[in-house]
């Protein structure tokens, strides 16, 4: 099976029945992986949830560690593929106070998920046996949400808007004062309570106060 520049197996088109199959096992197996982990999951139970034999999960996918590297690095991009991307959104605002705390819960309403904390969580407790799951979550991380609001940065530095010199750096300062704390406390004590809103008005008031023309 073919990999990507993660080194996470690409599962390549089906077609009729065979597509209806894998899309199956993939969706038994991302139940199963998240709910018991990679080691304590078990085929058998993948199988029986997906309505196939062990042999058809292992013709489609080989065996237990690329079915798993295969849907669980998967599920990220997916995940991330309906967000609208940020650059003009943010580039072109009239208030950029506005824009960033709207951007900030539409990431946030993402990244804060009770499926995508689970998966967060998986990914942490199997970092050290799969590392290459950590490595695509935080490169497509980056592509997919950072990168675009670099270049936004960067324009509105241009124009006067904010004075960013390290883009980049903006970019993680802002993301770690408004989401980092509530992602933080969601990881691993999901009974605390979060003021989200007040995080990321705060946060970005924050980032403002650094970062605007006069910061």
């Amino acid at each position: 099976m073919d990999v990507d520049e993660f080194g996470i197996p690409i599962i390549p088109d089906a077609v009729n029945v065979s597509r209806r199959k894998r899309e199956a096992i993939i969706d038994a197996a991302a139940t199963e992986f998240l709910k018991e982990g990679y080691t304590a999951a078990s085929v058998d139970a993948i199988a029986s949830r997906a309505g196939v034999s062990k042999p058809t999960i292992y013709k489609h996918f080989g065996n237990k560690e690329r079915l798993f590297l295969a849907v669980i690095g998967g599920i990220l991009p997916r995940t991330y593929a309906h967000l609208e991307s940020c650059k003009s959104k943010i580039a072109q605002a009239d208030n950029l106070r506005t824009a960033l705390i709207a951007l900030m819960t539409e990431w946030a309403e993402i990244l804060l998920r009770p499926d995508i904390m689970a998966l967060r969580r998986l990914v942490i407790g199997e970092i050290d046996r799969f590392p290459q799951l950590g490595q695509a979550w935080y490169r497509i991380s980056y592509r997919m949400n950072n990168e675009p609001l670099v270049e936004a940065f960067e324009i509105l530095h241009e124009r006067g808007r904010l004075a960013v010199p390290d883009p980049v750096l903006a970019v993680q300062q802002l993301v770690a004062a408004t989401i980092g704390v509530p992602q933080l406390v969601r990881t691993f004590d999901m009974g605390t309570p979060v003021d989200l809103d007040l995080a990321i008005t705060s946060g970005v008031d924050l980032f403002l106060a650094r970062y605007g023309p006069a910061g």
